[in-house]
Order: C-alpha cells, then sequence, then structure tokens
C-alpha cells in the first residue's frame, strides 16, 4: 500500500510540475491536467491515511504535509475556476509543502 501512494505521489508530482510552468508563465492551467492532479492527490492520501492508521505512525508527518498542501491545493483549484489568478506564491508554497512531504515519506519507507 505505500509503495502504491509513493508511486501516486510520484506521477502527481509529474502533473504538479506540468501546472506549476503554467502559474509561472501567467497562463491559463490545462483543467484535464488540474482535475487530475487533484484526485491522484487524494488517493494517494488516502491510501497513506489507511497505512499509517493500519501500520505504522511514523508516516505522520507526510501526511500532515500532503494534507496541508491539499488544503492550498483546493484553494487554488477554486481561484481557477472562478477566474482568478493563481498566486505564485501560494503555488511555490504548495509545491514546497508537497515535496518535503514526499522527502519525508521517501526517508519513511527506504531508511
Amino acid at each position: 500500500m505505500i509503495t502504491a501512494a509513493i508511486a501516486i505521489f510520484s506521477l502527481t508530482a509529474i502533473l504538479g510540475m506540468i501546472l506549476f510552468s503554467f502559474v509561472l508563465k501567467g497562463k491559463a492551467t490545462p483543467k484535464s491536467i488540474v482535475f487530475t492532479h487533484g484526485p491522484l492527490a487524494l488517493i494517494g492520501i488516502i491510501l497513506l491515511t489507511i497505512y499509517t492508521y493500519k501500520h505504522d505512525a511514523k508516516s505522520i508527518e507526510s501526511l500532515i504535509l500532503f494534507v496541508i498542501a491539499a488544503s492550498g491545493g483546493l484553494f487554488m483549484v477554486v481561484r481557477d475556476i472562478l477566474g482568478h489568478p493563481v498566486p505564485k506564491w501560494l503555488a511555490i508554497l504548495h509545491g514546497l509543502l508537497a515535496i518535503t512531504g514526499f522527502i519525508f515519506l521517501l526517508i519513511f519507507q527506504y531508511w
């Protein structure tokens, strides 16, 4: 289960980097990627939550960081849908939180 979560978060990160490039350029984000990135992240969070509950609470730090990042992501999606520009600082913070959570998850799993 933890391996599936890592794989899903990896794919989510790739899609997130694509979206991030659009935000930095000030261009409209492709909605197909937006509506794939978010649900994939949610699936990863659900898998990580189940794993943390059933097996080992050591991964709780990464879970908390992913949930905080998801909150910022949800805010950005709402702004995007309403036609408001996504704040670049929030996109940077969202990415940094998710990357940190992913690094913690990898450290937890492999070290």
